[in-house]
């Protein structure tokens, strides 16, 4: 969709502009997001029904690679919010128009709040149960161990297990309000990398209507492996590889601007360091062809496309690791300095392979579905 890129050129150079200081401070990409915003892209894959730009899983990918080349943490924001907004239109909870539109037009920032402390990585299995109440509410008592944007959006998409089942996958997703009385989240984000990313521990002590429930009763692990899954994947992996290319393209730049003076000679001169870039470059394409492939069979599923999924996120995820490893390795120690521009990505794409569904977990997933296995036996 040509307007999905001039709507990110548009975007692009605030969130260029407070990259650094987001980085530095661990502060929230507040003026990116509502870039974003004003671009229409927070509603890039909402129906147009609504306001959004009924964007496709490829559109999704352009979208999230180019942030993410430009910022981690407003790229993680991003993603969240998309996804938890897929998740939301497709199985909408009671009267969700006026949420929709919300959502589509930038008023409402959602995220997702799944993964929990009883069950860590594991989000599909929540511990926390909901229980049904006299008056026709729900209550929910839950602590969410990392929820993005916690402080910053104004809806969760969170999940508990049924009210009165007994399975770990017999779950509900509820629609929460970031304001409702009873959320409380425990204090500032201060990691390694997407630094400003707002990701924090959430206790859930609320209580909710019956009808911000998002989906039928017990529909809640379906609507996580069939609608969360893929687009958070997709966009997760297209994140690692747009932080990839960035930090590869600052490397290139930088061995081919600097010299051996005493030589007369560039660092793009020594045929190691053109061997690595490319052997970089390569694992780059090679990932990002992939990524596309994937998100094409997203759009239009088959009996693989599940294991097309599980396989893209790790392999995107490691592929990362490896291509900003060699962006500073080639740098040298220029590639320490902040001056170069290698270490913010290099930092960030640290985080996607520990992402739930870590990278260990979908090579296991993939490796059993290879191998005719069920996954969550």
């Amino acid at each position: 969709m040509p307007q999905v890129m001039d709507r990110l050129s548009q975007a692009l150079p605030a969130i260029r502009d407070g990259a650094e200081s987001v980085d530095a401070n661990a502060e929230f990409p507040t003026a990116s997001v509502q870039a974003l915003a004003e671009s229409g892209l927070l509603g890039l894959t909402l129906p147009t029904e609504v306001g959004g730009m009924g964007g496709s899983p490829l559109d999704l990918v352009d979208a999230v690679s180019g942030v993410a080349a430009a910022c981690g943490s407003t790229s993680m924001v991003y993603l969240m919010h998309l996804s938890a907004s897929a998740v939301i239109s497709a199985a909408p909870p009671g009267d969700a128009a006026e949420t929709l539109h919300g959502l589509a037009d930038g008023s409402l920032l959602s995220t997702l709040a799944f993964s929990e402390r009883g069950s860590r990585s594991h989000f599909w299995a929540p511990v926390s149960q909901a229980e049904r109440t006299a008056n026709g509410t729900v209550t929910l008592g839950a602590d969410k161990s990392w929820v993005t944007s916690a402080s910053h959006a104004d809806l969760y998409v969170a999940s508990a297990r049924a009210p009165e089942s007994t399975g770990a996958t017999d779950t509900n997703l509820y629609l929460v309000p970031q304001a409702a009385d009873g959320v409380t989240v425990a204090g500032r984000f201060d990691g390694l990398g997407l630094r400003g990313n707002d990701s924090a521990p959430v206790r859930l002590d609320v209580e909710v209507p019956e009808d911000a429930r998002v989906g039928d009763d017990g529909s809640g692990f379906g609507l996580m492996m069939q609608v969360v899954l893929p687009w958070f994947s997709l966009g997760n992996a297209a994140v690692s590889l747009g932080l990839a290319r960035s930090a590869l393209e600052r490397a290139i730049e930088h061995v081919s601007s600097t010299g051996l003076e005493h030589l007369g000679t560039r660092l793009a001169d020594l045929p190691t360091i053109r061997a690595y870039l490319a052997k970089a470059f390569t694992d780059l394409v090679a990932h990002e062809a992939l990524l596309r492939e994937t998100a094409r069979r997203v759009a239009e599923p088959d009996d693989g496309t599940m294991l097309a999924v599980l396989a893209t996120k790790a392999g995107c995820n490691e592929a990362a690791l490896r291509i900003t490893d060699t962006a500073m390795r080639v740098a040298g120690g220029a590639g320490f300095s902040k001056q170069v521009g290698i270490d913010r990505p290099y930092r960030d794409a640290r985080a996607g392979g520990v992402m739930a569904p870590t990278a260990d977990a979908l090579f296991e997933f993939t490796g059993r579905a290879l191998c005719g296995l069920e996954l969550f036996a």
